[in-house]
């Protein structure tokens, strides 16, 4: 056992092997009790692991990244696919999953520099924004003279607007 202080919260973690009736393995068990020093209200969280050997700061920390891992799992069906896939041979399915979350990493890392200017954006917005940015530059191109770099990166910016929720185009503007 031992504790920790900090902003008036006591934190007193707990770690046993134990049983249980309805598990035929031994656990490694966590209990963190918090308590409020002014309230003496107090939470408690149990944690568990079949991992014997596992130290109790290492699985906190698992259980931190746990809902990482969800949100990325979750953004990986939602986003890029991942729900949508119908594959059964073992090397198709690793492929999609690997696929997925690689999508998830390369939008979060975008989605720093785009949040930038769009604070509240999101993926939709993200996948809008490269759609249209490539609709439009495919658009321009079938004009019979391209428009001067200027003018182009300015349509293509505005139409890579359209349909955010949160990156919305200011309004056209009559020539």
């Amino acid at each position: 056992m031992f504790s920790v202080t900090e902003k008036g919260v006591r934190t007193d973690i707990y770690q046993a092997v134990m049983l249980h009736k309805s598990f035929a393995e031994p656990l490694n068990v966590v209990i963190i009790v918090k308590t409020n020093l002014a309230t003496h209200k107090r939470a408690h969280v149990v944690l568990f692991s079949t991992d014997l050997d596992l130290p109790a700061e290492k699985l906190i920390r698992f259980y931190r990244l746990r809902f990482q891992i969800e949100f990325n799992f979750r953004d990986a069906k939602q986003f890029w696919g991942l729900e949508d896939f119908m594959v059964v041979e073992e090397t198709a399915v690793t492929n999609a999953i690997q696929l997925s979350l690689f999508m998830v990493g390369v939008s979060q890392h975008l989605l720093r520099a785009f949040r930038e200017e769009s604070p509240q954006a999101g993926v939709l917005d993200l996948k809008t924004h490269f759609r249209g940015e490539f609709y439009a530059s495919e658009t321009l191109k079938l004009l019979p003279q391209k428009p001067e770099p200027i003018l182009f990166q300015r349509i293509t910016r505005f139409i890579a607007r359209l349909g955010s929720v949160h990156n919305r185009p200011p309004r056209a503007r009559a020539a």
